[in-house]
């Protein structure tokens, strides 16, 4: 009887999923209205002692790292897992030590979609599946959801996404599925969701296209600030007194015979601390490997011949404009033309959009394929009004990620995608875990360290604390807390609301160390950048926050680098000028330090993807081509067939405008494109016809020939009126 009620059940799902979920929503809408998870927004949280231990230098930390006769946990990867390991380790008492060979959030987990999420796809396929595997993952994600955005408030926050539906068959359906997902989080609903108008949905997002619109449907999620909030799991980790230390590499696991068994057991691990070239062994009780795509790196180091688990996935994010979205507002495409789902957030008061999900290699430098751009702006383009020309030139930055996509060595089926996170303890006692995704790491986390006390023997003086446990800097935070900054220091309302939305209430650090300005207002702070709100004192506060490299400030002690490449590329001068003097760097490092910055941007950021996008040749209409040799020419008065330096000052010089040497340089530098100074015709062209298909946009010198052909025109048709009348 059970057997043909679940073979019915599955024959029928699709109308038992929209029928339940029409019902349930309908007593959600009874049962939620205006009852929402209770987010942190005023008063304060009284701050327990480890709040106040000061944040041990690196030097200390890596004395203490091989000083320690031993460890009760040794934790291989700096990831948002290995951090959550490390931090749930120490709240039990174990003596825990971390090393990281790059950066903290160097990989993974910051570049991820920056959503806090439960996974609405997930539920869609629970509840059509009938997989209460599926379901149980879509309910602990979404309490981690709940948990993420009550522990950092300030690198956290609510999202409404928008679900925009173009037929009337699919509101009723896509209702009901958001319904569930409301239903599912219960108690930690974030916000009930709910349907709108075609006039309201175009209210609350103009840009989306209205032909055929019918309906949308609004539900929310988190959105975070995925590195900073890595390094803040880690900046806790490291106060509550665990050894944490970045650009340490582990070169072997250390192993000594079980006297009982006669079985050769992992005791430990030698690294490389790559500031120094310092080698030297780390001994532990357990160690956990939680090193995200590069699990069976580590798990071949135990064993060699061991099959992989790990089968990673590329994900591809762009960066647009802030016009492209509302400021408070995302949008969800639930069926891209292959299956896949994309979101379009506002992020950083830019526009982020992805992502994509194809098999890839494993990586330390992933980059951004131009085929994954050029795929997510052709679906965004989709649901955007025609109004907004989407375009290749648009995009500051992109970024692939990579997906730990595991099977599971503990199933029957060892070639099936685990769709939750593995753990798993190898005959050495290697801790494994690994899969799952950014919302969850809290919960891998308890897992990895349960599996740890329960096969190492380890003693742990409490149960896990990380339930609930107020990350580093949010404490003391409310949302008017930038307020007090602006006030008391003098800072531009911008700056003050990203340092308190950066660091909480350790803001007002990074505001001490900021210089003061001379001016009447700002009182103080220097910008790293013109046109966005990251200041020259993050530099120095970055490296009491263990970074060691200009990539560690550009990607991850600011986000510089996942917004603009040019606003990173701008900064980095300052940035090895703070750094050299703080660290003693010398003219050999900097210029080090400044080639690998250069190669972070072109090849993990996108430049080189877009160079290859760029038109090759000429694609220009005989009109166009016209149209453009004479605007070509307003400069060209010589008619020599090339712009040099003089011609341009001579045509500001026209407009009534100045510019230094140095920005006369770098824009003609922009557009010779063979390097010898002058920029010919066909160049010219070839600039215009990269505009023209949307490949380039916001160049300089393109811009100052349509202001320069403009101005001229104008005079031209100034009337006889105007011009004094005539005789």
């Amino acid at each position: 009887m059970a057997y043909r009620l679940l073979q019915w059940g599955r024959q029928h799902r699709g109308k038992i999923f929209v029928g339940v979920g029409v019902g349930v929503g309908g007593l959600l809408l009874w049962q939620l209205n205006g009852r929402q998870l209770p987010l942190q927004t005023e008063g304060f949280i009284q701050a327990p002692a480890w709040t106040q231990n000061p944040l041990p230098g690196r030097d200390v930390q890596l004395k203490t790292l091989a000083s320690t006769k031993e460890f009760d946990v040794l934790v291989i990867g700096g990831g948002a897992t290995g951090c959550g390991v490390a931090l749930d380790a120490v709240t039990r008492g174990l003596s825990t030590a971390l090393v990281e060979k790059y950066d903290f959030s160097s990989g993974t987990s910051s570049r991820s979609t920056k959503l806090i999420h439960g996974g609405v796809r997930y539920l869609q396929k629970a509840i059509m599946g009938l997989d209460l595997e599926q379901y149980h993952l879509v309910k602990e994600a979404l309490h981690e959801r709940a948990n993420l955005l009550q522990i950092a408030p300030h690198l956290s926050a609510p999202l409404p996404i928008m679900l925009p539906v173009y037929t009337w068959w699919q509101v009723p359906y896509y209702w009901a599925g958001i319904k569930a997902y409301d239903l599912v989080a219960g108690s930690k609903c974030v916000k009930p969701s709910f349907i709108l108008s075609k006039s309201s949905a175009l209210e609350k997002f103009p840009m989306l296209k209205k032909d055929k619109l019918k309906a949308a449907i609004v539900y929310y999620d988190g959105q975070h600030n995925d590195a900073r909030m890595n390094i803040a799991i880690a900046l806790t980790a490291a106060r509550q007194g665990a050894c944490i230390s970045n650009h340490t590499e582990v070169l072997k696991l250390l192993k000594e015979k079980d006297v009982t068994t006669g079985i050769e057991q992992i005791c430990g691990a030698t690294i490389k601390d790559h500031n120094t070239g310092n080698v030297f062994d780390v001994r532990a009780k357990c160690v956990i490997n939680a090193t995200g795509p590069f699990t069976d790196g580590i798990r071949k180091l135990d064993d060699p011949k061991i099959a992989n688990i790990c089968q990673p996935s590329a994900g591809v994010h762009i960066i647009l404009p802030g016009y492209y979205s509302p400021d408070a507002m995302g949008l969800l495409d639930p069926a891209t033309s292959d299956g896949r789902v994309i979101f379009f957030l506002p992020w950083e008061n830019l526009t982020i959009a992805g992502t994509t999900d194809s098999p890839t290699g494993v990586t330390h430098h992933p980059a951004p394929r131009e085929k994954d751009i050029q795929f997510i702006l052709k679906e965004i383009e989709n649901y955007l009004s025609p109004e907004v020309h989407v375009r290749r030139g648009d995009v500051q930055a992109a970024w692939s990620g990579i997906r730990p996509l595991v099977t599971d060595p503990n199933s029957k089926n060892t070639q099936s995608i685990s769709r939750n996170h593995v753990v798993e303890v190898s005959k050495s006692g290697l801790v494994t875990i690994a899969g799952g995704k950014w919302t969850t790491y809290r919960s891998m986390a308890t897992d990895a360290v349960d599996a740890a006390v329960k096969h190492c023997g380890l003693s742990a003086k409490r149960p896990s604390g990380t339930d609930g446990l107020i990350l580093d800097g949010g404490y003391h935070w409310t949302p008017n807390h930038y307020i007090k900054l602006a006030q008391d220091y003098g800072l531009e309302t911008d700056i003050a609301k990203h340092l308190s939305r950066t660091y909480g209430d350790n803001a007002v650090k990074v505001a001490r160390m900021a210089k003061v300005t001379g001016k009447r207002w700002p009182i103080i702070a220097e910008r790293l950048v013109e046109d966005l709100p990251y200041i020259e004192a993050e530099v120095k506060y970055g490296i009491e926050e263990y970074a060691c490299t200009a990539v560690d400030i550009l990607a991850r002690r600011t986000r510089l680098a996942f917004l603009n490449v040019h606003a990173a590329e701008e900064a980095l001068p300052a940035i090895l000028k703070i750094m050299q003097k703080e660290l003693g760097w010398s003219e050999q490092r900097v210029e080090q330090e400044r080639a690998e910055a250069l190669e972070m941007i072109y090849v993990e950021m996108g430049t080189k993807a877009k160079e290859g996008a760029h038109t090759k040749g000429i694609t220009l209409s005989a009109i166009d081509i016209q149209k453009y040799k004479q605007r070509f020419n307003i400069v060209d008065r010589d008619r020599k067939g090339f712009i040099t330096r003089p011609d341009i000052q001579k045509l500001l010089q026209d407009m009534n405008e100045g510019l230094d040497e140095d920005a006369l340089n770098d824009m003609l530098k922009e557009v010779d494109l063979n390097q010898n100074g002058k920029l010919e015709l066909d160049e010219f062209l070839e600039l215009m016809s990269n505009v023209k298909s949307g490949q380039v946009t916001r160049n300089r010198l393109a811009t100052l020939l349509k202001l320069g052909e403009e101005q001229q025109q104008q005079k031209k048709n100034i009337s006889v009126d105007r011009s004094g009348g005539g005789v």
